[in-house]
């Protein structure tokens, strides 16, 4: 599966070169790279001055769940925020152009569990979170749901035998901790796996690809990177402490669990949106994500 999707699609390189001549006097280039990525057709390009950036063409079927001009003022509000690389091309249609990371450094979900770097990633949500800006695009969990499942149905994948029992448990937590208040929304990644970090040469630690950026409760990107690393409760502690700047209290605890679930409850519907187009991959993917999810609500109604 590695080596299929690292494949250089011949039908992108003209793309590539449109995309270029936008940015620089001409298209050309010395190499071409293509890179990993689940959905998009991302390449590394080396022009001849040896200056490398990302060229990004988006995959087949996303524009059903992505608003790209949403995507844009994400992703120009990390580039300023220095939390991503330089952008220098973002296209109505989601086709871009960034700065590539220098010398990127071999990650894993072992790499991120290290302690230099989870604080660094506490430190890049808190400063994400806390920059007190407003982006005006809604990233609502519950109704993104609501779209996916319509999108499976009109695809004719199958959901789960228990799924109706297991979104009743989602909804019945969701309701015991929204009626201790809503958390208040502030920018968000809310798609931190472990594929969309970069540690550049130096160990300096980045968040890329926007997609699914929008106004969010702030624990969604600590669980989804917790669930995403594999993080140990251990871990899960020093990820809430260094975020907080001190422990945390039972009830950010509870919110960092649910949060959990409703990352896992949200990626499962996206994953089956994506068999008619992915195939057995997403359907594993997905399968794998519903397993942790009841796992998890178990978890949650041991807190506390």
């Amino acid at each position: 599966m590695a080596e299929l999707i690292r494949t250089i699609l011949p039908e992108d390189l003209p793309l590539v070169k449109e995309l270029l001549c936008r940015v620089f006097p001409d298209g050309e280039y010395r190499n071409i790279e293509r890179l990993g990525g689940m959905t998009n057709h991302s390449y590394k390009v080396t022009r001849h001055d040896g200056q490398e950036y990302l060229v990004r063409i988006p995959g087949e079927g996303t524009e059903e769940m992505i608003v790209r001009t949403d995507e844009k003022k994400s992703t120009e509000l990390a580039c300023r925020l220095g939390i991503d690389s330089e952008l220098l091309y973002f296209g109505d249609d989601g086709t871009k152009i960034m700065r590539f990371i220098p010398d990127p450094q071999p990650i894993s979900e072992e790499v991120l569990r290290q302690k230099k770097y989870l604080e660094q990633a506490a430190a890049i949500f808190h400063k994400l979170h806390t920059c007190g800006e407003d982006t005006g695009v809604r990233f609502e969990v519950f109704e993104m749901a609501d779209l996916y499942e319509k999108i499976i149905r009109d695809g004719g994948v199958a959901f789960y035998e228990d799924y109706d029992e297991v979104r009743q448990a989602v909804m019945d937590i969701k309701a015991a901790v929204d009626a201790g208040g809503e958390a208040p929304r502030v920018p968000c990644h809310n798609d931190s796996l472990v594929g969309n970090w970069v540690i550049r040469g130096d160990g300096k630690l980045f968040l890329i690809d926007w997609e699914y950026s929008g106004m969010n409760e702030a624990m969604w990107d600590l669980s989804c990177l917790s669930i995403e690393a594999d993080y140990t409760e251990e871990n899960d502690s020093q990820l809430l402490n260094a975020y907080y700047g001190r422990e945390a209290t039972l009830s950010e605890r509870k919110r960092f669990a649910a949060a959990k679930l409703y990352v896992d409850y949200l990626w499962t519907l996206w994953g089956l949106t994506r068999v008619p187009f992915d195939g057995d991959f997403m359907q594993e993917y997905a399968d794998g994500r519903y397993i942790r999810l009841k796992k998890n609500i178990e978890a949650y109604r041991k807190i506390g």
